[in-house]
């Protein structure tokens, strides 16, 4: 009876077409997993994996807002420059090695004055919600450009956005103790609270699915890459916005934030295919038989997200998909 009340007011999720949930005016990608972080540095820097700052400053740096898309983005493959290793000089065309990053965007609601600094006793006053954040990278692309200012046309693309925010509020269940291990240096008093170490961390848990033209061509299932959770994150989400801010940088609502590549401590829950094909040096087998090494033109991404625990319902992030085409 209710049901056919309501069914007239009722759309299928197949004729839904989805939007991004809000403007979203400045966008900063983080690196917040120490292995996803050690992994990458250990195939560009293997003397020096990890730099110095790491473990004491949140790093980040400003991505580019206009290429954020929702769930069901689809682009070119992009150019650029690359240089091989035994090359005098570099090379246009096509990047080789696309990738894709498994990330939580974190979007801020309540802004800030310039010139003002967010307190970590504050920060999550200013955190209005997470939604799934897939931070498409050209990894060739990127080693070229990355030194000495960081991601630069390997990164500004394309960006994909699940296409609905799960509250900070909706989560409260699922939140976690954060701990930094004793033998690594303790944060800064500015990066410090007593709220962030008893809950500052969200069990948010993700996995990584790929779609090939053949999976969709024979009506296959997508193949699962990996899974990972944001728990195991280096930097709490209080701690990115407390330090985003100190030097008086004013967020205004509908900014966004990127989690950075969410890895786990297993080789199995790395949370991009640089990690996965140990950079390119090892296929990852699919369930149909294909190979890969890096992202092929028709290849599907999609990423999916979800919290759940004993006596509380499940919550579900939705999916954010998107699919890379071939180079115009």
């Amino acid at each position: 009876e209710q049901q056919s009340a309501l069914e007239s007011a009722l759309v299928a999720q197949d004729d839904v077409e989805y939007a991004l949930p809000c403007h979203i005016g400045d966008y900063t990608d983080f690196y917040t997993s120490i292995y996803h972080a050690t992994a990458v540095g250990s195939l560009f820097r293997p003397d020096n994996p990890l730099l110095p700052n790491y473990k004491w400053v949140p790093i980040g740096y400003h991505g580019r807002a206009s290429s954020i898309g929702v769930s069901g983005q689809s682009f070119p493959r992009p150019k650029g420059q690359t240089k091989a290793p035994d090359a005098d000089v570099p090379s246009f065309g096509p990047a080789k090695r696309m990738d894709y990053e498994l990330e939580l965007g974190i979007y801020l609601g309540k802004g800030n004055e310039l010139g003002d600094a967010i307190s970590i006793q504050d920060a999550e006053d200013h955190v209005f919600g997470f939604c799934l954040f897939n931070d498409w990278s050209a990894r060739d692309l990127q080693a070229w450009e990355y030194q000495p200012l960081g991601p630069f046309l390997a990164k500004n693309f394309a960006s994909t956005v699940s296409p609905w925010i799960v509250t900070t509020e909706a989560l409260a269940p699922y939140r976690t103790q954060w701990h930094r291990d004793e033998n690594d240096p303790q944060p800064l008093d500015y990066l410090e609270s007593s709220h962030n170490r008893e809950a500052g961390a969200f069990d948010i848990q993700m996995d990584v699915l790929l779609e090939s033209e053949k999976m969709r061509a024979d009506g296959a299932a997508p193949s699962k890459l990996s899974e990972s959770s944001f728990k195991h994150s280096y930097w709490t989400v209080a701690q990115m916005v407390t330090h985003h801010t100190v030097n008086g940088c004013n967020f205004i609502p509908g900014d966004m934030l990127g989690s950075g590549t969410q890895s786990g401590p297993e080789h199995e829950e790395a949370g991009s295919m640089l990690e996965l094909s140990r950079g390119g040096k090892e296929s990852i087998k699919l369930n149909n038989g294909e190979e890969r090494k890096f992202l092929e033109d028709g290849d599907k991404v999609i990423m999916r997200g979800w919290c759940e625990a004993d006596g509380f319902n499940r919550i579900g992030f939705g999916r954010v998909e998107g699919t890379v085409l071939p180079a115009k």
